[in-house]
């Protein structure tokens, strides 16, 4: 009986067993046919784990190698079966898209992998368990004619309905797996070093575009080696088109340590530099983990072999290469000193020590992409990069970061991912993390895939600390390039896993420049935090503390139906369904009165209250047009609520219009940008520490002349809501961004058509659906005023999609630029609330149905709402839908709807919501409240004084290398008592104090300190020298030697430790007393060198 035929008897697996019997039967007569069927088996069988396995989320592709590489399913399976389900994709890819020949070997090993997934599969889902080995011996055995007829065509197999199809056997099998995988017992592969040569290591060359005979070659035989024969044969030597050597491949079977051939590389790589004068790449190998060593960096593990032209460019710029030890950055563009010190900390990493990864934390504001783009230059420049990628985790950002680089950069060819599809090729690539995840097995030129892992030479990703170890880290581990992270997160406040990846202390950096130090520079603003305790909000109403008025109030208020009284109403409750007058009358006094006001104390400055919802925004302007009506127009609501909210946010921004108090949900927390902002208002508790300190942001930016004639020097922060004294303790969670409700249908009803586009639904029914879906996206878009301010920006995406031709084939990263490009400029329709809330709910279910998804929650929430409306069934509109409502609550409809079902529902009761009976209800009270206490308190920021000294310092140094002082330094000529006072003035007056200055010096003198950082002028050092340099009677190695000295006084500016001079370069030609045998010639020089020290000694 052939192999898999056993899985023949388990209606489970019938939607797949077939093809894997087929793929058995073909084996002798067509491997190709045989390995594409086993790839199409373990597709099917892949998706039917997920339709049937509650520990397995479906992820935002369902392509199956986004389906194999999650986490959870690697953790199910196992390292060996996930290994064993990779080589039968990756053996199929290479012979779908490059025409690669499938060898019977390779067939033979994808049936046996996928034998060993059947029987995976058998152990943790089947009902009775027998353990099964794979036999190649029936492959032989079974006749090679005649062929048989086609291979039954099974279905191409959707997720989607599989979910719908076994969603009733989920808990069941994903029970019986756990409680059943604990017996099965892995099967390792255990190939020989020939054919995990044959079978995997030839593959993923094809994969990197090698072609054996043409520019790779096998067995290389090579003389010299240490054994008895002295030769020995190099597994895989990969060649450039003069067919020098690039790369030279040791190869060890699957089972055993790759670094096993760590020597024998190393022996053939000598032997190959020998016979052509240029060491090659060496690559080691089991088929599964590869590493490199590239003879620059420590050998470090690598996802592929990297390209042939991924291999020319890093020869290229290994031979380009230059020093990064005396950079000179760019101050048009980094002309900060941190910028500078930020470049500078990156460039000593990778150049001193020899790092590949760099963190940066720095404040919002303070210029990070500018600095990296002046580190890119840097780079550029002494020849360490070419090809740059900068993943940033919005379009936004990107399409930012992207404009600053070609205004700063103009000459340095960009592409954008999420926006051009024409120009990959670019030296510098910006792509969210999502595009780039879809565009490395896609994108090809010429010569194949394009996005190799040697592609590119610096990777820059924007908010690493969110971005480096979450879904997307496969990106990183991927592309073998340098890493630079940015985040403006406070450096104590990222985790501590973030650093774990940059292999760098927690809490250490890269380099650091926060707030605390940006404030105290005059780069930004400080403020005074002024925390208020009321007792409503800290205590809640409590019943026996009100006076007895307040108490025939609050009986006549919240007495209930059954004449019970609650003894008090919790804190929570305020200004989200109770909203007190009195409570906001004395938070708009304590901001009338202690806010800071310009033109004179006349005029509050401009603020932000930051309200908890809509509602409660609009409380506060009610109570504020009632409490000061003498100021029309004075205060606003702005949020996703209101009509042209740009266009308010515009007239907020401009310092000559109304509004002064801007009430905000949400909308200004990020992002906005007006200087004049003086006062912020918490009225509402934020429980993320990050986007707290982005709201405090809305008030950093500096704005000269603002404060009659001052420049803006502080703002205030009104905090009702105990948020300074919560962060104090270390608490906070991160909090999820959420999005207006009509633009979340706009992106719903994306998604839907998206997916729908699949082949499963082409029915009579779904197709015009579709289209009614894109009509409507259509209309939304069309409406948009292309001179509004918002708009203009987006303009690119809303042409494209005013377009009906761009929605007929959607891909997944439209969807993204509808919801993010498109989405958030739609205006809100003039529709029932309920009923738009009604589509919202709906529609995600109907996605949820379509990702194979329940949405329990949704659902419960649908059937809530139903029973609402049919509690007042005497309106005839419901009357008229009681059949359909009587289906959801007391039959299973819901459990067997599908797609037409759901939007049946939608249509019928959308319009009906408006009935629903108010089960929240809403009250206003005026209860008096009272301010318990009101505490000022400065900024309690934290920064490293003595670090950010030295770096301005050497800054202002720099910078002023006109100075007279400084340039007696660099010439060599000696101080003057009024010299050292300068000094004095500048170090311990205008960077700093002299405090300062000995807490990161200590006792150095100031010449050595300023010495140490301009060097001394080359001509001043060969002057000083000059005796030495033109006396003919020195020979060419104590020539050489004082020309070492004159270089490295240049660039240290002195030489006060002569230890050095026992190290190369100095002993390149002997050392000290092989040079000098006449021990007075040497005394002499070293009165030079004293002397030049002396000379900055001040």
């Amino acid at each position: 009986m052939p192999n898999f035929d056993s899985f023949l008897s388990d209606p489970q697996f019938a939607a797949f067993a077939p093809v894997a019997v087929a793929a058995e039967k073909i084996y002798a007569i067509d491997p190709a046919a045989c390995a594409l069927n086993c790839r199409r088996a373990m597709e099917f069988a892949v998706k039917w784990m997920y339709s049937v396995d509650g520990g397995l989320v479906t992820p935002y592709d369902d392509r199956l190698v986004s389906l194999m590489d999650t986490e959870d399913f690697r953790d199910i399976v196992g390292p060996d079966l996930w290994r064993r389900l990779k080589y039968i994709r990756q053996t199929c890819n290479a012979a779908a898209h490059t025409g690669q020949r499938i060898t019977p070997e390779q067939a033979r090993l994808c049936l046996e992998n996928l034998y060993s997934f059947f029987d995976f599969l058998a152990c943790c889902y089947g009902a009775s368990y027998t353990p099964g080995q794979f036999d190649p011996a029936l492959l032989d055995a079974q006749p090679a004619a005649p062929a048989p007829g086609p291979v039954p065509q099974s279905p191409e197999p959707n997720l989607a309905a599989l979910l719908e199809e076994n969603k009733a056997l989920r808990s069941e099998l994903t029970a019986r797996r756990k409680a059943q995988q604990p017996n099965y017992t892995p099967k390792p592969l255990d190939l020989s070093e020939y054919e995990t040569r044959k079978l995997y290591i030839d593959a993923m060359l094809a994969d990197a575009g090698w072609v054996e005979g043409r520019d790779w070659r096998n067995e290389v035989e090579l003389s010299g080696m240490p054994n008895k024969q002295g030769v020995g044969f190099a597994d895989y030597v990969l060649y450039d088109d003069a067919s020098r050597p690039l790369a030279v491949i040791e190869a060890k079977k699957t089972c055993v340590d790759p670094a096993v051939g760590r020597q024998q590389a190393k022996l053939y790589a000598d032997l190959l530099k020998q016979q052509y004068g240029r060491r090659p790449v060496i690559f080691l190998t089991n088929g599964f983990d590869t590493r490199i060593d590239d003879g620059a960096y420590p050998e470090r593990p690598v996802a592929a072999f990297y390209s042939k032209r991924d291999l020319e460019k890093l020869f290229n710029l290994h031979t380009m290469r230059t020093s990064l030890d005396n950079i000179q950055v760019d101050a048009a563009i980094a002309g900060r000193y941190y910028q500078e010190g930020a470049v500078k900390a990156v460039c000593q990493a990778f150049g001193q020590k020899n790092r590949r990864k760099a963190l940066l934390v720095m404040a919002t504001g303070s210029g990070k992409t500018r600095t990296v783009i002046a580190l890119v230059k840097v780079l550029l420049e002494h020849g360490w990069v070419k090809n740059i990628l900068f993943l940033a985790d919005r379009n936004s950002l990107v399409t930012q970061a992207k404009r600053s680089f070609v205004n700063l950069l103009p000459n340095l060819s960009v592409t954008n991912l999420c926006e051009e599809k024409d120009n990959p090729a670019a030296r510098c690539v910006f792509s969210t993390y999502q595009t780039m995840m879809n565009c490395i097995d896609t994108v090809q030129d010429e010569e194949g895939k394009l996005f190799t892992v040697g592609h590119f030479d610096l990777i820059i990703c924007d908010e690493a600390h969110r971005s480096i170890y979450n879904k997307y880290q496969d990106i990183f581990t991927y592309f073998d390039a340098p890493l630079v992270g940015l985040t403006a997160t406070p450096k104590d406040e990222i985790d501590k896993n973030t650093y774990d990846v940059f292999e760098l202390e927690s809490g250490v950096p890269t380099y650091g420049y926060d707030l605390a130090q940006a404030v105290r520079d005059g780069y930004l603003v400080d403020f005074l935090s002024v925390e208020s305790k009321l007792k409503f909000l800290e205590e809640g109403i409590v019943y026996d503390d009100l006076p007895p008025e307040e108490k025939e109030a609050y009986e006549a208020t919240f007495t209930d139906e059954n004449g019970e009284l609650p003894e008090r109403i919790e804190s929570t409750a305020l200004n989200e369904w109770l909203f007190n007058e009195d409570t906001i009358r004395k938070v708009l006094a304590l901001l009338m009165t202690n806010g800071l006001k310009i033109e004179y104390g006349e005029k509050l400055g401009k603020t932000i209250i930051f309200a908890k919802n809509h509602r409660h925004a609009e409380k506060i302007l009610e109570v504020f047009n009632r409490e000061y009506p003498h100021l029309p127009g004075y205060a606003k609501v702005i949020d996703n609520y209101m009509t042209y909210a740009q266009s308010a946010i515009d007239e907020f921004s401009d310092p000559a219009k109304l509004p002064q108090i801007a009430i905000s949900v949400d909308m200004l927390d990020t992002g906005i940008d007006v200087p004049e902002v003086l006062n912020l208002v918490f009225f509402k508790k934020v429980l993320s520490k990050a986007k707290f300190w982005q709201m405090i942001g809305r008030g950093t930016r500096l704005c000269p002349g603002l404060m009659d004639g001052k420049d803006k020097d502080k703002f205030y922060i009104f905090d009702l809501c105990g948020n300074f004294e919560f962060f104090r303790m270390n608490k906070g969670k991160a909090t999820a961004n959420q999005m207006a409700l009509q633009n979340a249908i706009f992106y719903l009803k994306a998604q839907i058509a998206y997916k729908l586009q699949d082949l499963g639904y082409q029915t009579e029914e779904l197709i015009p659906f579709r289209q009614r879906l894109v009509e409507e996206m259509l209309a939304k878009v069309q409406q948009l005023d292309r001179g509004n301010f918002a708009v203009r920006q987006h303009l690119r995406y809303v042409e494209k999609f005013s377009n009906l031709e761009s929605y007929q084939a959607l891909d997944y990263v439209d969807t993204l630029n509808l919801r993010d490009e498109v989405a958030p400029l739609l205006q809100p329709d003039a529709e029932e609330a309920s009923a738009v809330r009604f589509d919202a709910l709906m529609y995600g279910i109907e996605l949820a149905y379509l990702v194979g998804k329940t949405y329990k929650r949704a659902r419960k929430d649908l059937r809530k709402r139903v029973e609402g409306i049919a509690s007042v069934a005497n309106i005839p509109e419901i009357q008229a839908q009681s059949e359909l409502i009587d289906k959801i609550l007391h039959t299973d409809y819901l459990e067997t709807a599908g797609i037409n079902e759901f939007e049946h529902i939608r249509e019928s009761l959308r319009n009906l919501m408006k009935y629903l009976p108010h089960t929240g209800a809403i009250y206003e009270t005026n209860f008096t409240d009272d301010i318990l206490s009101t505490e000022w308190h400065e900024a309690e920021l934290e920064n490293d004084d003595l670090k950010n000294y030295k770096a301005k310092a050497e800054f202002y140094i720099r910078q002023h290398q006109d100075n007279p002082a400084i340039a007696k330094l660099r010439s060599n000529i000696p101080l003057t008592a009024q010299d050292v006072q300068e000094l004095e003035n500048i170090l311990w007056s205008e960077v700093g104090s002299r405090q300062d200055y000995e807490a990161a010096m200590g006792a150095k003198p100031l010449g050595e300190f300023v010495r140490e950082i301009v060097g001394l002028d080359m001509n001043a050092a060969k002057e000083a020298f000059a005796r030495y340099l033109n006396d003919t009677s020195l020979d060419a190695r104590q020539i050489y030697f004082v020309n070492q000295i004159v270089e490295y006084i240049v660039h240290n500016g002195m030489m006060k430790d002569l230890s050095v001079l026992q190290e190369p370069p100095f002993t390149d030609r002997g050392s000290i007393v092989e040079v000098f045998t006449d021990l007075s010639l040497w005394q002499g020089i070293k009165s030079v060198i004293d002397r030049i020290n002396s000379n900055a000694a001040a």
